[in-house]
């Protein structure tokens, strides 16, 4: 499995960014998909997730009405589009295959890209 994250960088607060993921390695359109994130000395937490269709997708509470997820399966790739970035929004981001939609087990996770939101 790899899982190769880009798109992050550096912004004003209630600016946007869009990640992108590429997957490769397993059959991405089998797998539901999702977005992590995690700052120093703080525990990786869950963003986004994605079914495997992109019928359905769910939030953490911080981000929802801001973020949105989605895929391409022809492309093997997953998405996070952020907008109204925050300060807080700043950390390291990772996308991610889940074992399950609901819990948000990571399955795999790949290298993260780095998201600095400026006041």
């Amino acid at each position: 499995v790899q899982l190769q994250a880009s798109g992050g960088g550096s912004v004003q607060a209630g600016g946007s960014l869009r990640l992108s993921c590429v997957a490769s390695g397993f059959t991405f359109s089998n797998r539901v998909m999702g977005w992590l994130r995690q700052t120093p000395g703080k525990e990786r937490e869950f963003v986004a997730a994605i079914t495997l269709s992109g019928a359905a997708t769910r939030y953490t509470d911080t981000v929802k009405g801001r973020f949105t997820i989605s895929r391409d399966n022809a492309k093997n790739t997953v998405y996070l589009q952020m907008n109204n970035l925050k300060p807080e929004d700043s950390a390291v981001y990772y996308c991610a295959v889940l074992s399950d939609y609901f819990t948000a087990k990571i399955g795999a996770c790949g290298q993260g890209t780095q998201v600095t939101v400026s006041s």
